[in-house]
């Protein structure tokens, strides 16, 4: 009887792992990104550095999608909260740390629980009864104040105060946060932001920025042409205006005489002056193209006294159709068929030292721009990412009006209802549903942490209020010292929408990590061959290292809690953050 030798049915440098191996993997891949995050939450959260591994720029942000993106990573269940994060941010705007901060602290409870040899249904059964009587809490506490103008804009203040308090902007939050609310009524209830423009220009300070009731093209008009124009005619166009010259490149042309070559470019410049012809009898007083204006149509253009802008860039010219009401012709033998756009005012504007286009006046009236001025590109950029969050967040309350209460206010009325669940249901499941209490209670601590306060003594104070009826109460981060206040008082109010999709989608993530069956499979980690742009450049400060962080290699010996994350060198190839081009994974630093 011949021997049966052992089949290979994976693909070559494919590992396997199975049960406590497995399961730790998605554990501590997931705590290990909600640890690296969490020190940015909060109106006193750091700031991080990021360089990229190609070009070596810098982006300093503490905009939680934005981090997690730009990370490497080799860990599926890691790779879930940058998903849900990303996932919060293009559906709500903001919370994206959040919510895989609270994620991960899920699966911290989580992974006690199984410790006690609680098996992982009876933890995600305990986790849904939890979850909905957080949302049930978080929908009571909401509060609705559209019916009444005035106060619903006071409402979207505080909401863009209170995102902004958290970012670069903060200094200047009281600017933008009208900015903000005044860009977003002008779209009377919609949600698309592409109406609203932001430009960014070097100079002066962010004090400086401004909301300009129009649209802003970063572009120049055209040599000898009307700087201002009324009532104009606008054709958007995406075709090729550089055909008069000849295409000496690639091509091979035998003349008898120069006079020859002289024909052909004189039959090119026909050929345009044709098109141009077709072009103005389409009756604009105004050409915008995505590409080239060669100096020939330019000439034309001018001679017949129409603006010509050149070179608009295809997201510029994109939503320049939208405002005007015109759309992006590309042929023009049949005029009645293009519709062309309109505003009632085209003129130049200098913004600091350069020259910029703003129509006024536009068909689209929600239409505007916001100009951000600043030292640096890296500010302005990172002012951008935290407008851009303010608006996003601001639009979805227009659209769903309620509001609750920030500074862990909810989280804690949250954690009351839980706990008050808990007691309700009968078994194991009792104590999965108790620990996702404990779970909502770590955003408050980590607020009070990041602010550098006693969080001991202050959730405990601000949890005994919660529990004596004082419902709006909680933490006062901007106070010399800390402590307790009403959040409505002092303004810290927050979106109902974001709230909800935080606890909705960190406790599905948990749930989702929580049911592994034991078993992962995945191909070798290999640094060299990997999409992400960006490594990660970071110095672990004492205060700031990642806490029982292991390697899948360290998983069998050393235990846990003997890794130092302080720095994870050459032998890290399979680490739960993905590693530089030189094979070592640094720690974050937060400035």
């Amino acid at each position: 009887m011949s021997s049966f030798s052992p089949t290979q049915i994976f693909e070559e440098g494919t590992t396997e792992e199975k049960g406590e191996n497995a399961r730790l993997a998605a554990f501590v891949g997931a705590i290990a990104v909600g640890d690296l995050v969490k020190s940015t939450l909060g109106p006193k959260g750091m700031d991080k550095i990021l360089q990229s591994a190609s070009t070596a720029e810098i982006m300093v942000t503490n905009d939680g999608a934005t981090i997690l993106k730009s990370i490497a990573l080799d860990n599926a269940a890691a790779k879930v909260l940058v998903n849900i994060s990303k996932v919060q941010d293009d559906e709500v705007g903001d919370g994206t740390t959040s919510v895989a901060v609270l994620a991960a602290e899920l699966l911290r409870e989580a992974e006690k629980l199984v410790d006690k040899k609680i098996h992982p249904q009876t933890i995600i059964e305990g986790y849904r009864i939890a979850s909905q009587a957080a949302l049930q809490a978080l929908e009571q506490s909401a509060v609705d104040h559209s019916k009444n103008p005035e106060a619903f804009e006071k409402d979207l203040i505080a909401i863009a105060r209170t995102t902004l308090s958290s970012k670069v902007l903060a200094q200047d939050r009281d600017l933008f946060a009208r900015l903000a609310v005044d860009a977003v009524l002008r779209l009377k209830g919609s949600s698309d932001l592409s109406h609203i423009q932001i430009i960014k220009k070097a100079g002066g300070k962010l004090s400086d920025s401004y909301l300009d009731e129009g649209f802003i093209l970063d572009k120049k008009i055209g040599v000898n042409q009307p700087k201002r124009l009324e009532k104009a005619k606008i054709l958007v166009a995406n075709t090729s205006m550089d055909t008069d010259k000849v295409k000496i490149f690639g091509a091979r042309m035998k003349v008898s005489a120069t006079s020859k070559l002289a024909e052909l470019e004189k039959a090119e410049k026909d050929k345009m002056k044709a098109k141009v012809e077709k072009i103005k009898a389409h009756g604009i007083n105004c050409f915008i193209n995505r590409q080239l204006i060669y100096n020939w149509p330019e000439q034309l253009f001018t001679d017949a006294g129409i603006m010509s802008i050149e070179h608009a860039d295809f997201d510029g010219i994109e939503r320049l159709a939208l405002v005007t009401g015109g759309e992006i012709a590309s042929t023009f033998d049949h005029p009645d068929q293009v519709k062309l756009g309109h505003c009632d005012l085209i003129e130049e504007v200098i913004i600091g030292e350069d020259t910029l286009i703003r129509f006024s006046g536009v068909a689209a009236g929600q239409a505007c721009t916001i100009v951000l001025r600043g030292a640096t590109d890296q500010l302005l950029d990172e002012a951008e990412r935290s407008l851009h969050d303010a608006l996003a967040v601001l639009s979805q309350t227009v659209k769903e009006p309620r509001t609750t209460l920030g500074g862990g206010c909810a989280e804690m009325l949250m954690a009351k209802a839980v706990e008050g669940a808990a007691t309700r249901v009968e078994g194991k499941k009792q104590m999965a549903v108790a620990s996702f209490a404990v779970a909502l209670r770590q955003l408050p601590t980590i607020l009070a942490d990041n602010a550098g306060l006693d969080s001991s003594d202050l959730v405990a104070r601000l949890r005994k209020a919660i529990y004596d009826g004082m419902s709006t109460y909680g933490l006062d981060l901007m106070t010399p010292g800390g402590g307790i206040a009403d959040m409505r008082d002092i303004g810290v109010i927050e979106s109902y929408k974001l709230k909800k999709a935080v606890v909705s989608s960190a406790s599905e993530a948990a749930e989702s990590r929580a049911e592994e069956k034991g078993e992962a499979l995945g191909k070798k980690f290999d640094p060299q061959n990997r999409d992400m742009e960006w490594k990660v450049m970071m110095y672990y400060t004492i205060d700031h290292a990642i806490p029982n962080v292991t390697r899948i290699d360290d998983q069998l010996e050393p235990p846990l809690n003997s890794v130092n994350p302080q720095v994870m060198g050459n032998e890290s190839k399979k680490g739960i953050l993905g590693t530089s081009q030189s094979d070592t994974c640094f720690g974050m630093f937060s400035c």
